[in-house]
């Protein structure tokens, strides 16, 4: 995903403006940034502050991580269950040198 050319600072100062009364088609064209930018950003940040929004970011990033490992996960076990008997215990120890 492409990096924001907007700091957390600069999203929050665009938001509170709309909240103080500020048409949003003259911000948008101050900011440089399309209506629905700006109620994008007013859907997932208003309210917050500059380092909240940094700490959801954060949380968002974690959550995707966790996402992808669970669904390594479940892939090998998904694995690991159609595999023989007789080939699960040498399959899972190949599994574990893979990830260790």
């Amino acid at each position: 995903m492409k990096a924001s050319k907007f700091t957390n600072a600069q999203k929050a100062f665009i938001i509170k403006q709309g909240e103080e009364g500020t048409p949003v088609a003259e911000i948008c064209r101050k900011a440089g940034i399309s209506q629905a930018t700006y109620f994008n950003w007013k859907k997932k940040y208003a309210g917050l502050l500059p380092h909240e929004m940094k700490r959801l970011k954060q949380l968002e990033d974690e959550n995707s991580r966790l996402k992808k490992i669970v669904a390594d996960l479940t892939l090998d076990r998904e694995m690991a269950s159609l595999c023989p008997p007789s080939v699960r215990g040498q399959w899972r120890a190949d599994v574990i040198r893979r990830k260790i």
